[in-house]
C-alpha cells in the first residue's frame, strides 16, 4: 500500500501549486480538489442551502476515491486539501453558515467516519502557514472562475484548520512557512522532498 500525504491551508495560500512542484520533484502521483470538474460545485455557488448536502457527499466520496488509488497505486501521492480537510474545515463551516442542516452535518459525519475506516490516514500532513493577511492577498490575486471560499470566510476556515491540527499527531504533522511570496516554493522545495523521502522511507 502506498503512502499518502496531503498539503492542507486556507483558501489560496498555495496548496495546489506545492502539490504540482511536488509531483515533479518527488515523482508522487496528483490528486487534485477538481472544482471545475465536481458536478455540483457549481449548483452549490449558486444556491448553498439547496445544494449543499450533495457538494459535500460528492466530495467526501471523491477524496476517499482518490486516496484509494493511490493506495493501491505504483508510487507514493499527494493530494491538494483531502478528505479530512474537506470534513474538518469545510464540511464544518458550511454547517455553522448555514449552507447544511444539523441532521446533514451528522450524516456527513458518519460518511466521513465510515471511509476513515477502511482507509488509513494520510502517513504526512503538510500545513501551509500564511498569516490571515498574506492569505487575503493571495485570494485577491488568484483568478479562479468558480471560487466558493470568499474573502470573508478565511478567518473562520484558519480557525478550524488550527483547531483541527491541533488535535493530530505531531509525528504525521509537518508544517512549512508559506508567508514569503515565492510561487515557487524555491527555498523549500528541496529541503521538505528531502524531509518526506526520509519520514516515509520506513514505509517503502
Amino acid at each position: 500500500m502506498q503512502p499518502l500525504i496531503t498539503i492542507v491551508g486556507n483558501a489560496g495560500v498555495g496548496k495546489t501549486t506545492l502539490a504540482h512542484l511536488l509531483t515533479k520533484h518527488f515523482s508522487c502521483q496528483l490528486a487534485l480538489e477538481q472544482h471545475q470538474e465536481r458536478p455540483f460545485q457549481a449548483l452549490f455557488a449558486a444556491d448553498h442551502a439547496r445544494y449543499g448536502m450533495a457538494n459535500q457527499i460528492d466530495y467526501l466520496l471523491v477524496r476517499s476515491e482518490q486516496e484509494h488509488a493511490i493506495r493501491y497505486g505504483d508510487r507514493p501521492g499527494v493530494q491538494d486539501g483531502g478528505l479530512d480537510e474537506d470534513f474538518f474545515v469545510f464540511t464544518q463551516h458550511f454547517q455553522r453558515c448555514g449552507y447544511l442542516t444539523g441532521a446533514e452535518l451528522e450524516l456527513c459525519a458518519r460518511l466521513y467516519r465510515t471511509l476513515r475506516s477502511v482507509l488509513p490516514p494520510p502517513e504526512v500532513i503538510i500545513w501551509l502557514q500564511a498569516p490571515l493577511e498574506v492569505v487575503i492577498e493571495r485570494h485577491r490575486r488568484r483568478s479562479r472562475s468558480l471560487e466558493i471560499a470568499q474573502i470573508s470566510d478565511l478567518q473562520a476556515l484558519d480557525q478550524l484548520l488550527s483547531a483541527w491540527l491541533s488535535q493530530v499527531e505531531p509525528q504525521r504533522l509537518l508544517v512549512v512557512d508559506a508567508s514569503s511570496d515565492d510561487p515557487t516554493f524555491s527555498q523549500q522545495l528541496a529541503p521538505l522532498s528531502a524531509e518526506l523521502r526520509r519520514r516515509l522511507a520506513p514505509i517503502g
